[in-house]
């Protein structure tokens, strides 16, 4: 049985390497002495858009979009297999800190473009996904909750109400990943559009909240093992309260949420 790497993902290997060896190893100390320069320590240094410039000119880019027949490239990503993009995934862990974010292949990032690709109306698409793609904005994944055990996704308690051609949302978030970042700019929220339905699978919804609509309020940075994760954002604790927005913002369907989320998940 052969276990050596195709010639694609030896030739990516090689790139990504050097681009790390090159820039994003040296860029470590600069990236530390920029944080504490910030007048937003949650604000990203500004090191990390050179960065993203140079691994976009090297084609190193959303490498994450993965496509099952690897095809040359697709309308996301380059097309890699999950078996081409894990070894290019290991090389970034290298420098979790910076590589990863570099390379615009940055969770929650990752799995919340592909939802909006996946999922996603054209509309949805225009307004978070490109920029999500570009990486001009961050994003936010809201679903684990305070008062339930929300690994499993049935039980969280969010409710998310239709009141004419809008929904209505209310509930409270914690260890929200990326939510603190002032370039977090959409939550992906997790919640119950049907909290009474006979299927509990078919109870949730997800739906797209801008970071500026009144009633989201970012309360605060958490710890996590003792320590606050300033390089990505931070895990937050997020309240919604009577959150207003179009219905246009529902992700899929209605009652779709929790299969939405085992695909993301």
């Amino acid at each position: 049985m052969d276990f050596a790497f195709d010639a694609r993902t030896e030739e990516l290997r090689a790139r990504l390497l050097a681009f790390m060896d090159a820039h994003v190893l040296p860029a470590e100390a600069v990236a530390q002495e920029q944080r504490s320069l910030l007048a937003d320590p949650w604000a990203t240094p500004a090191v990390v858009e050179d960065l993203k410039a140079e691994a976009r000119a090297q084609g190193l880019w959303n490498l994450f979009f993965v496509d099952e027949h690897g095809a040359p490239g697709t309308e996301y990503g380059a097309g890699l297999t999950n078996l081409q993009y894990a070894p290019l995934a290991e090389i970034t862990g290298r420098s979790p800190q910076l590589a990863p974010t570099a390379l615009n292949c940055a969770a929650p990032d990752t799995g919340n473009m592909e939802v909006l690709a996946q999922f996603g109306t054209p509309e949805q698409k225009k307004r978070w996904l490109e920029p999500l793609l570009a990486g001009e904005i961050r994003s936010a994944f809201a679903m684990t909750e305070p008062d339930v055990a929300s690994s499993d996704a049935t039980n969280i308690q969010t409710l998310i109400r239709r009141d004419g051609d809008d929904y209505v949302i209310n509930g409270r978030k914690w260890y929200i990943s990326g939510a603190m970042n002032p370039d977090c700019a959409i939550f992906i929220v997790m919640g119950k559009t049907d909290p009474d339905g006979e299927d509990i699978r078919r109870q949730q919804s997800m739906i797209l909240v801008p970071r500026d609509t009144p009633g989201l309020e970012v309360r605060r940075a958490m710890r996590v093992y003792g320590y606050e994760d300033h390089y990505h954002g931070g895990h937050a604790e997020v309240v919604f309260d009577h959150v207003r927005v179009p219905a246009s913002h529902l992700v899929g369907e209605e009652g779709g949420g929790f299969a939405i989320a085992q695909a993301r998940l």
